[in-house]
């Protein structure tokens, strides 16, 4: 039986008189690609910030390869190998590709951003750079400045800085969204690249791209995860149905 990789327990997470995330159970199997699905306002965008790190949560239980890290700071569950995409580090723009991914690389192995310009010349980072960049398809575009190019690929560049942290999973928080058909299709191939190579939680509202991708898929409506189960299994359920694929989003 694979290895269940991320264990959620009766996690919530109140603000003010809101439930974004109410007892939500949840495990993320070692390997697979597992989707969150929902209506806007359901609590997905909470949700990943709580695994994370980057809100606390009010009550309940995060567990990553074994050990709780629901008190643990989002740096610490970086290092552990759980790794936000779009929150480790914003793009600077009036940077090179490879510059970026460079900060990444030099973030993961905890050296000091003020000794930017020597490690810019480091030729281990800019190797293990490059690597990032050619995963996501960007290194013939290594060179160029980050506000230069396109939306779909400054997104694909972010997914390449958080490869860059090594990470063991990756919290993806809607990867497609602003992207035309072209690019969405784009990223939807290298997320089935990155299949098996480590897990991913992905949060996403294109059906399309996340019935091709999930291995398995969960609900989330009004805080609470009303169902799991394969693709095929949740598109055939009636409660999923009435609660959010029947509201239009399919």
């Amino acid at each position: 039986m694979t290895e269940r990789l991320l264990e959620i327990f009766d996690l919530n997470k109140h603000f003010g008189g809101i439930v974004a995330t109410d007892n939500v159970n949840l495990a993320v199997q070692q390997g697979t690609i597992h989707a969150i699905i929902g209506p806007n306002g359901a609590g997905k965008t909470t949700l990943i910030a709580q695994l994370s790190g980057q809100i606390g949560s009010d009550s309940g239980d995060i567990r990553f390869a074994g050990r709780s890290i629901v008190k643990d700071s989002m740096a610490y569950r970086a290092r552990q190998g759980l790794a936000r995409s779009f929150q480790i580090t914003s793009v600077v723009m009036p940077m090179t590709l490879l510059e970026n991914v460079m900060l990444a690389v030099q973030g993961n192995r905890g050296h000091s951003f003020r000794f930017w310009s020597p490690v810019s010349q480091d030729s281990a980072m800019r190797e293990a750079a490059m690597a990032s960049l050619a995963e996501v398809g960007l290194q013939d575009r290594a060179g160029r400045i980050a506000a230069n190019v396109s939306h779909g690929e400054q997104r694909q560049l972010e997914v390449a800085m958080a490869l860059a942290m090594k990470p063991r999973m990756l919290l993806l928080d809607e990867p497609m969204a602003g992207m035309g058909k072209e690019e969405g299709a784009m990223m939807v191939d290298i997320l089935n690249r990155l299949r098996g190579e480590m897990t991913i939680l992905l949060v996403e509202h294109d059906m399309d791209a996340v019935f091709s991708l999930a291995d398995q898929l969960s609900v989330l409506v009004n805080g609470h995860i009303i169902a799991t189960d394969t693709v095929e299994n949740i598109r055939a359920n009636d409660e999923v149905q009435e609660a959010y694929l029947g509201e239009g989003h399919a």
